[in-house]
């Protein structure tokens, strides 16, 4: 009698397993089949909830973002073609786009019609009662601005002030009510954190554009840290606002980088807290008052700190020290390497430039200087940055002294005249007659001030041998050199 596998009634279910192995082997794909199938939809929710969805923010902020319409009486050249004053290269110049040539023949409507120049832009409306925020490069030269609301109203605009130097603008239009956009904190914003932009680029009006933050605290400028982001800008985004997903300003849309003159993924952005900043003032007085001490600073090197005995390139080494001016006043010297600055740590010569913009003129403020092998603080007085650039006034060597030679450095040097001296205000200093080998390879040429050597002061030919006398052959020497009116670190590297 044959044997069975089962004992009991099996049910179809289990007969279909025992004596089907292929049709089992069926059923199992098909159940996985209809098992993905309705996973499908969840897959994509899932997926879909993972992307961020911009179109709330549309609504809530678009009705505060406007389009920035300029118009320019052209001046004429000679020939009969419109001029491109500076303003517009600079605009052309930011956005990489060639400048182009003069247009031949009388402008259309008759010799005695001027042509007009037209630029587009972006801003965004501040506060209900018409303040509007953009950038000065769209407004500065305009003869009129209008401002044109996403209900299709337009507003001839007031400028209200330029501030050339961050690139920021308010206007102000006749109007109230108006939907206004909320500030956000630029301290909270991400490297990596999504972002959009709002603005009319080539005129299409609020065109949406979104991507991610690529960086922050850019130094593109003397006064500005820019945010970098990936978002699609292009001429006529300029002054538009950057959001977050929280629908707040965190930025305002101003510069890109291009090799073409379109969008090549990197785009800068004002940080809305300077800017807020800026407008304030603006708003109060028309114009932005900085903190100003008459110094040229620069970035100090890796090699250069570690031979001043700095360790790590951290501070702004200044080059040169308006005679007169605040920091001249406050004992500060060519030469001299800023570590802090009314209580902040000095990394950078941005850094210095942006803290001592922001102090009030006539605040005092304390000053941490690494001069000659040591930490020294001293006091200055705040003064107020001119609107124009100072001239730097320099005077020329006298004739040369007897001259001596230190052979193994290629140098010649003389004494400087005591009435030079005086002159120039130095207090010690050697001149440079001659370079060759070493000292050239190093860049010192005639006329140069040797002011101290190995972080210290030299104040005669015979102080400046001893000094080399006392240092190891095979040492790398940092010498403190005046040319003209800046002051700069110089190394010289031994030969043996």
């Amino acid at each position: 009698m044959p044997s069975t596998s089962v004992t009991s009634r099996p049910s179809s279910a289990t007969l279909a397993v025992t004596r089907k192995p292929g049709f089992t082997r069926i059923l199992i794909s098909a159940a996985v089949l209809s098992l993905s199938l309705s996973l499908a939809p969840t897959v994509a929710a899932a997926q879909a909830r993972d992307l961020p969805d911009f179109t709330e923010l549309v609504e809530k902020v678009g009705p505060a973002v406007v389009n920035i319409r300029t118009s320019e009486r052209a001046k004429t050249a000679a020939n009969g073609a419109p001029e491109m004053d500076e303003q517009m290269q600079e605009f052309l110049r930011r956005f990489g786009i060639p400048l182009p040539g003069q247009r031949r023949g009388a402008p259309r409507g008759g010799e005695d019609e001027a042509p007009q120049r037209r630029g587009i832009g972006s801003g965004f409306v501040l506060s209900a009662d018409g303040y509007v925020m953009t950038n000065a490069h769209v407004v500065n030269g305009a003869d009129e601005v209008f401002v044109t609301l996403t209900d299709k109203r337009e507003f001839k605009a007031k400028i209200i002030g330029t501030d050339v130097r961050t690139d920021v603008a308010v206007l102000k239009i006749e109007a109230g009510g108006l939907p206004a956009v909320k500030i956000g904190d630029v301290g909270r914003l991400k490297v990596g954190e999504w972002v959009m932009a709002i603005g009319s680029p080539f005129g299409f009006d609020n065109s949406v554009t979104a991507g991610i933050v690529s960086a922050k605290a850019r130094d593109t400028g003397d006064f500005l840290p820019f945010i970098q982001t990936d978002v699609a800008i292009n001429p006529g985004n300029s002054g538009g606002p950057l959001l977050n997903m929280r629908g707040e300003v965190v930025g305002i849309n101003s510069q890109i980088y291009s090799q073409s003159g379109g969008f090549m993924g990197i785009s800068f952005a004002i940080p809305i807290d300077e800017a807020i900043r800026v407008s304030d003032q603006l708003r109060s007085s028309g114009k932005v008052v900085r903190g100003f001490i008459g110094v040229a600073p620069d970035d100090l090197s890796k090699e250069v700190a570690e031979s001043i005995g700095l360790g790590k390139p951290t501070g702004a080494v200044i080059r040169s020290v308006t005679a007169g001016g605040a920091a001249d006043k406050a004992g500060i010297e060519g030469g001299d390497v800023i570590t802090k600055f009314d209580g902040k740590t000095i990394e950078k010569a941005s850094d210095l430039r942006r803290v001592v913009a922001g102090l009030k003129p006539g605040a005092k403020s304390s000053v941490q200087v690494y001069r000659r092998g040591a930490y020294k603080d001293l006091s200055i007085t705040i003064a107020e940055m001119p609107s124009d650039k100072q001239a730097r006034a320099g005077s020329e060597p006298d004739a040369k002294a007897a001259p001596s030679s230190t052979a193994a450095l290629g140098l010649q040097i003389s004494e400087i005249p005591e009435a030079q001296k005086k002159e120039l205000k130095l207090r010690a200093g050697v001149r440079v007659d001659g370079a060759s080998g070493v000292a050239a390879r190093a860049g010192l040429r005639e006329g140069d001030l040797i002011l101290s050597v190995d972080n210290v002061e030299v104040s005669s030919v015979k102080q400046f041998q001893a000094q080399l006398a006392k240092l190891e052959k095979a040492k790398v020497i940092n010498l403190v050199v005046r040319r003209d009116d800046v002051v700069s670190f110089v190394l010289l590297r031994p030969v043996h």
